[in-house]
């Protein structure tokens, strides 16, 4: 919201606490049946959903539902929600990887021409300072340190990272796992960390300033995900140059070749990427290749004005095509 308030955009607050106080909506929906709006993009799930249920009182040409991450396995009446409820009102579905847009035509049944693929992009950021990283992670400048960024969540797989990690402590006592972000799976994690023999730093959540400086003191990052749609934090270890271990899953390996720009692994696999751990670690010279090639390749694909310029085409093409 600070950011929109920056830019000079006008914020309606909502005030919502409880998915029950629907009544808070009603400032929105007076707002959307002025006539005074053109375009409305929801993000998420629930957001979709209140947009679909909103789409007959609204009085707006286009309506937009974004889906960050397609995690609908076994979810049945989301599905259904999806393409019943949600895809129905929406004039697009935007999917933020090929492998989301392919689930949602392919399991959701909607519609292909329904479904646009808009790439998430970064934006640029100054580089992190290693030094001052290490120092807030307690380590010296000659340890390894393989770390992550994320919410600490079942689906984020961090057990399986920290049982890759485990048999390379063995060899190299200096390594240290650093973990950015906090969430429900911390203390399940720590303990597993303990019993293993993994020195683990966990910081839990960081201010946003802080995250360059600790990613700049990582070794090797490590995306252990079962599932993902297009990682911001993957995106934005590639714009920092670092070498990289992720699962080749969701919308991965459509911004890292394996080989290429990162090592790509199975999910739950942690015999796997200790492999992929061990083999970036002991070289130095391929961590910095793979870490220049995931750069190059983030500054040319996936650079936050560039999903900018994709979203305003889009916007005015819908607009043309809705109000000729």
């Amino acid at each position: 919201m600070a950011f929109a308030l920056r830019s000079g955009a006008e914020v309606l607050e909502l005030g919502r606490s409880s998915r029950l106080d629907g009544w808070r909506w009603l400032p929105l929906l007076r707002l959307l049946r002025s006539g005074t709006v053109d375009v409305v993009h929801a993000h998420k799930f629930g957001s979709n959903l209140w947009l679909s249920l909103f789409a007959p009182l609204a009085n707006v040409p286009v309506l937009l539902a974004h889906e960050h991450s397609w995690a609908y396995e076994g979810n049945s009446w989301r599905s259904v929600a999806d393409r019943e409820l949600v895809a129905r009102a929406a004039t697009r579905l935007i999917a933020v990887s090929p492998a989301d847009r392919e689930r949602m035509i392919d399991v959701e049944r909607i519609a292909p021409d329904k479904v646009v693929y808009v790439p998430n992009g970064i934006p640029d950021t100054p580089p992190g300072d290693a030094a001052a990283g290490r120092a807030r992670l307690g380590v010296s400048a000659e340890a390894l340190v393989v770390g992550t960024v994320c919410r600490l969540r079942p689906e984020k797989g961090l057990d399986v990272a920290i049982r890759a990690v485990a048999p390379l402590v063995a060899d190299r006592p200096e390594l240290v796992f650093a973990v950015v972000g906090d969430g429900p799976e911390r203390e399940r994690l720590e303990r597993l960390a303990a019993e293993l023999g993994v020195r683990a730093v966990f910081l839990g959540q960081r201010p946003n300033d802080e995250v360059p400086d600790l990613v700049a003191a990582m070794d090797v990052t490590v995306c252990s995900s079962h599932r993902e749609g297009m990682p911001l934090a993957v995106l934005e270890w590639m714009a920092a140059g670092k070498a990289i271990v992720a699962t080749r899953v969701g919308g991965i390996p459509a911004i890292l070749s394996d080989g290429e720009e990162a090592l790509l692994v199975p999910p739950d696999d942690p015999g796997a990427a200790s492999a992929a751990l061990a083999r970036l670690l002991d070289d130095p010279a391929e961590r910095q290749r793979l870490g220049a090639a995931a750069r190059l390749r983030q500054q040319r694909e996936f650079r936050f004005d560039r999903t900018v310029a994709t979203l305003e085409r889009l916007y005015e093409s819908l607009y043309a095509a809705a109000r000729p």
